[in-house]
């Protein structure tokens, strides 16, 4: 990357980097995501496919198994997903801002289906991560297809990533997915939306505020996430290297 998009994202606390995945390996990943989602491919032992809180309580009637999926977490043991976290595109921003020697930590896809709640309270990643320094971990997230503000793209509170890491919980709503946590902080603001085309992709800092709102659409919103630490990244408790999900990516 260019120094001005390094000097933004660790002014900001995050980049958006416009059209970073070809299409076509984008629908290639998205097409992999759909066969698990629908049982059409068998997922591995550390794959979870999570279902939607409304549809798990009776509250929504799914029309497809689709519809009742809200995300997918772990895919580094297939191949074809872990491609994404492989990309060169991706790996080369990674890489201008935390070193050359990278773990990834953590892979997700986000399936928000219309007609549910749906909602990602505001949070900061590093709620989820014992492992330190906050400032050498990053995440990646990247559109499948348009995300705008009807169907629930992304909300950042630009530079939140320079205060600590608040405290954390079960928002105050009727419906809230498994793992969702949101900031107890009330008041919070600066809040700015960010629009994403089909293989823009989003760098952002683990301390950086940031959550997404309902899918008023009749589509899906759907994206693809990894997040990727420094080698020389330590935990308190144990060596993380050894971690189920951890991968080493290695020196270019």
């Amino acid at each position: 990357m260019s120094d001005e998009q390094v000097e933004r994202y660790w002014a900001q606390g995050y980049l958006l980097l416009p059209g970073l995945i070809p299409e076509s390996r984008l629908a290639a990943y998205e097409a992999r995501f759909v066969a698990f989602a629908i049982a059409d491919a068998a997922p591995t032992a550390a794959m979870k496919v999570m279902r939607d809180v409304m549809v798990v309580r009776g509250a929504v009637q799914p029309d497809t198994p689709l519809h009742g999926v809200n995300k997918m977490i772990n895919f580094e043991d297939d191949v074809a997903l872990y491609g994404y976290t492989l990309e060169p595109g991706v790996l080369a921003a990674v890489r201008s801002l935390i070193g050359d020697d990278l773990y990834s930590i953590s892979t997700n896809v986000f399936n928000k289906p219309p007609g549910v709640d749906g909602r990602h309270p505001l949070h900061q990643d590093l709620r989820y991560f014992r492992i330190r320094p906050a400032d050498r971990i990053i995440g990646t997230w990247t559109a499948f297809g348009a995300a705008n503000r009807e169907n629930g793209c992304l909300a950042v509170i630009p530079g939140s990533h320079k205060g600590p890491l608040l405290d954390h919980g079960d928002p105050d709503w009727e419906y809230v997915n498994a793992g969702f946590l949101g900031i107890a902080a009330n008041g919070l603001e600066g809040r700015v939306h960010v629009p994403m085309a089909p293989g823009d992709t989003l760098l952002f800092h683990p301390l950086l505020i940031h959550g997404s709102g309902h899918n008023r659409s009749d589509g899906f919103r759907r994206a693809i996430s990894s997040h990727y630490a420094a080698a020389d990244c330590e935990s308190p408790l144990r060596d993380w290297r050894q971690g189920k999900q951890a991968r080493r990516i290695g020196r270019i």
